[in-house]
């Protein structure tokens, strides 16, 4: 892994206009059919009789999102079949899975971040409070569990392990690293174990329950768990660089709330290096005045300037083209060529 500050940037592919990864018509409608299906279930999923739980448990899923798991799950099931004029119910099933885990784990993560937003709406624990949040993560974590059983007893083990890492990604990230570990090392573990091993999941899951072989199900794993790292380099960046119109998350959000992401990490490794650019970064990072607007403001710009953004962008591009690499074994498909392009888009989204 290149971490370095000169690290080449590479030129991406552009974003199809439809939103979606493919350029394929037959593909684009059985996506977009997939997902409309996925979306119903999903909110009739999160339904509850109790009034406050009910609207706890859909207030994240009413805002919106990019559905990204789901997604990957549906493209896994069209790799494994390229041909398939419908998908298995239990694709439809892994989808709601993958995306209520996903959903739950925002809940928890907000109340520790002490988020203020989430998907331009308050964060639950202000629209309730921290127990109302934390309860409803539990209950949609619940609802996935009552899923996922549906699907045998393969599925409900690789949900636990999912799980697992999900949980050990958020406490080693809230730990930090052990004295003498690197920083940056430590940083993409935290990632692969609480962003990417969801995102492996769930194309793992579409390809498995799609009928693909050993060998299509084996690339989608791997191929879930390097976007999925580039996904989450692509969030840091977006934290410093981001039009708050085109992403809805307001620059230098992860800053002010102390969350350590990659151009931070290698702008503290460049000063510990004698940079006094970064130097003078890490100082205004660490005087404690980052809920001052102002201050704020000029850590972001710092930061945006600083060869450590351009790095991490770059490093978000190399984890995007591993992904892509994944899938070289694998016939040629519409399916194929919409995941490559979705590796080759990731790193450099606007939102």
């Amino acid at each position: 892994m290149n971490t370095s500050l000169n690290t080449p940037t590479a030129t991406p592919t552009a974003t199809p206009a439809n939103g979606l990864p493919t350029t394929d018509p037959a593909l684009e409608n059985a996506l977009r059919e997939a997902l409309d299906v996925v979306e119903d279930r999903l909110r009739l999923a999160v339904g509850n009789a109790d009034p406050i739980a009910d609207a706890a448990s859909r207030h994240l899923v009413e805002a919106g999102g990019k559905r990204v798991r789901p997604m990957l799950t549906v493209l896994g099931a069209h790799l494994a079949e390229p041909e398939r004029a419908e998908l298995p119910g239990e694709v439809v099933d892994a989808a709601i899975v993958c995306e209520l885990t996903h959903l739950a784990s925002l809940y928890h993560d907000d109340v520790m971040d002490e988020a203020p937003t989430r998907r331009g709406v308050p964060a639950a624990q202000h629209q309730w409070n921290n127990n109302v949040a934390i309860l409803t993560g539990d209950l949609l974590f619940a609802r996935a569990s009552n899923v996922v059983a549906g699907l045998g007893p393969e599925a409900v083990r690789v949900q636990a392990e999912t799980f697992e890492r999900l949980c050990l990604g958020q406490l080693h990230e809230t730990v930090g690293p052990r004295a003498g570990e690197d920083a940056v090392a430590h940083y993409l573990d935290v990632l692969s174990d609480k962003t990417a091993s969801l995102i492996a999941t769930a194309g793992r899951f579409g390809a498995l329950f799609g009928g693909g072989s050993g060998e299509v199900v084996t690339a989608m794993i791997r191929y879930g768990e390097a976007v999925g790292v580039a996904f989450q380099l692509a969030d840091d960046v977006l934290d410093l660089t981001s039009d708050t119109d085109e992403s809805g998350k307001r620059p230098g959000t992860d800053l002010r709330e102390g969350v350590p992401t990659l151009p931070v990490l290698l702008v503290r490794r460049a000063a510990a290096d004698g940079d006094l650019a970064a130097a003078r970064i890490v100082a205004l990072l660490d005087s404690g005045h980052l809920d001052d607007d102002d201050v704020l403001a000029e850590a972001v710009a710092a930061l945006r300037a600083h060869p450590g953004t351009d790095a991490a962008r770059a490093t978000a591009r190399e984890w995007a083209q591993r992904a892509t690499s994944h899938l070289t074994a694998l016939a040629d498909s519409p399916a194929r060529r919409a995941l490559e392009t979705y590796a080759a888009t990731v790193a450099d989204r606007v939102a």
